[in-house]
């Protein structure tokens, strides 16, 4: 029994999510520090974001169960067949989220609190409640919130928003428009079924692959920017070109596939091997 509430446990609190954007926001970490790390501070950093996360992708169970329902991938999920109370999780997610900012506010700074608070209200208030279930651009407002990670690592280290943080930002809104988008398309017959307006079911596909492009140059851009402007060396600068345009070369493959799933699936695999080069060479080859 105690093993089947662990796995429902992990499956409410998407360890995935978690671990993918604890990636990026080591890398800025890392970055930041320049080879002096704080281990505690790293650990203290590490542990209050995950407790966040973890509250915001609990609350996004809460909120999207009706959809889930009716969705393929998502109808076996707990909160589906009620196997744990709403209430006990939902006060299981706020205890989650005090500790998270009480770790953030005592022991890190004002301003990494501050960051953190705007993710997790993006996220649960303006994606999950309003804008996923009435607009487009919905996935535009949920890469807001998943670009915050690196900014939280970057700025619990130097506690200050220069250059550096806002190249970082935007990198992963492009990134993470492009690896949206790129699920939307592997899943879309079941958002058609629950009537979610996704980009891709509104503009087409074929819109969405000449977005998906836009996003890639534009990641790509930003990524290098943090070598041409002091903050990481040339081997950074190497991988992150050489990986970015095959990025690229595979969102343009795009528009001669008979598949457009099977291209969409290969171009998101790829976006996770892309984002975890992009971040262990930020850590590996900064700028002393």
């Amino acid at each position: 029994m105690i093993k089947v509430y662990f796995l429902c446990f992990l499956e409410l609190i998407k360890p995935k999510i978690i671990i993918g954007n604890l990636i990026s926001l080591m890398g800025a970490f890392f970055l930041a520090s320049k080879g002096n790390i704080d281990y505690n501070l790293f650990f203290l950093t590490i542990v209050g974001t995950s407790l966040l996360i973890a509250s915001a992708c609990i609350m996004n169970n809460v909120i999207d169960r009706d959809i889930d329902a009716k969705m393929n991938r998502t109808k076996n999920r707990i909160l589906v067949h009620k196997l744990l109370s709403i209430k006990t999780i939902f006060y299981i997610s706020v205890i989650f989220f005090c500790i998270g900012m009480y770790i953030f506010f005592s022991f890190i700074n004002i301003l990494s609190a501050f960051l953190v608070l705007i993710a997790f209200f993006i996220y649960v208030f303006l994606y999950s409640i309003y804008m996923k279930r009435n607009s487009i651009y919905s996935t535009f407002i949920g890469s807001l919130s998943g670009s915050i990670p690196p900014l939280i690592g970057y700025c619990s280290v130097v506690n200050s928003f220069d250059f550096c943080a806002f190249f970082l930002f935007f990198m992963l809104v492009f990134w993470q428009m492009a690896h949206f988008y790129s699920i939307a398309i592997i899943y879309l017959n079941d958002y058609e079924i629950v009537n979610i307006p996704l980009f891709p079911i509104e503009k087409g596909i074929l819109v969405t692959k000449y977005h998906i492009i836009f996003y890639i140059l534009f990641f790509i851009f930003f990524s290098l920017m943090l070598t041409v402007i002091g903050y990481t060396g040339y081997i950074y600068f190497l991988c992150s070109f050489l990986s970015g345009f095959f990025w690229l070369y595979l969102g343009l493959k795009g528009f001669y596939t008979l598949d457009n799933v099977i291209w969409a699936r290969k171009l998101f695999r790829f976006s996770i091997i892309l984002i975890f080069i992009t971040s262990v060479m930020m850590s590996l080859d900064f700028i002393p």
